[in-house]
């Protein structure tokens, strides 16, 4: 295993040798760990300042996802395996009592996480509903995850093009440009996503979550589970994706104001939420 570390950016490879996974370790060491997982076309820096609010109190880790930051990859970008990866990850770092909050598609991997490691405790589910059966996504979104068309979209998209995108995935009127100490983040990322990535998300998911929905697998695992959620997810309706968590046991919080990404648009909101619940769980 290689290992190397720099203003707490470590960069490994897991025990078995498979693509390193690129991760931020901030805060004390001996400290409760949080592990934070971002969601489709992120990174570790969708939680930048999340993370800037609790490494007082708890080790803070946020990993670049497969296919994704500085992870990188066009293989085992699903859910399932991307939580292979994260486990091998907790076991590599020797984590335990570990609270692991999953953000969009992040959430998937965090559940996927939960059932593989012994070393999680505690999920956090931020803007995700169980499955796809009241989605909204927007017009063409369906064109980036054509097995030809999409990789040459994605290729030639333009930052305008980009930005406009990720409008989608925020309240009305909130600038993401403004959410990051680097203005083009959500460009940057969006660029050094796989090109795979559209079709495991749009395609491939929608499938798996209707054979087994979020909240199916949250009780399953019976563990402690928090749910945060925007008011104004245009993805995914807050009222309806929300009854279905608390029909789990989960413990709900409504974000007034925040879209699909509260990690993002509330950090402070978030950040308390995160560290009250893996604090008292």
């Amino acid at each position: 295993m290689s290992a190397g570390r720099d203003a707490g950016v470590a960069d490994r490879d897991d025990e078995l040798g498979a693509h390193p996974i690129h991760f931020r370790d901030e805060g004390d060491p001996a400290a409760k760990p949080v592990v934070l997982l971002h969601g489709f076309a992120g990174s570790l820096h969708w939680y930048d300042r999340v993370a800037a609010l609790l490494t007082d109190r708890y080790r803070v880790i946020r990993p670049d996802l497969r296919g994704h930051g500085g992870t990188g990859g066009h293989h085992d970008l699903d859910g399932p395996a991307q939580g292979r990866a994260i486990a091998r990850l907790l076991d590599v770092l020797d984590l335990h009592d570990v609270t692991l909050a999953g953000h969009s598609f992040g959430a998937d991997v965090a559940l996927a996480t939960a059932g593989q490691s012994p070393r999680v405790r505690r999920i956090a589910v931020i803007d995700q509903a169980p499955d796809y059966s009241a989605a909204r996504f927007p017009t063409g979104n369906g064109l980036l995850a054509d097995p030809l068309l999409g990789p040459l979209l994605h290729r030639a998209a333009l930052p305008p093009f980009i930005r406009f995108g990720l409008r989608y995935g925020v309240a009305p009127g909130f600038d993401v440009r403004g959410a990051f100490d680097d203005p083009d983040q959500g460009v940057r990322d969006y660029r050094a996503m796989s090109p795979r990535m559209p079709r495991t998300v749009i395609v491939d998911r929608r499938r798996r979550l209707a054979a087994n929905p979020l909240d199916a697998q949250i009780h399953a695992l019976s563990m402690p589970t928090l749910v945060l959620h925007g008011t104004h997810d245009r993805f995914y309706d807050c009222a309806t994706t929300t009854a279905r968590y608390r029909a789990t046991g989960a413990r709900v919080e409504i974000i007034d104001g925040a879209g699909h990404s509260p990690n993002i648009e509330r950090p402070a909101v978030v950040a308390e939420l995160l560290a009250d619940f893996a604090g008292h769980s």
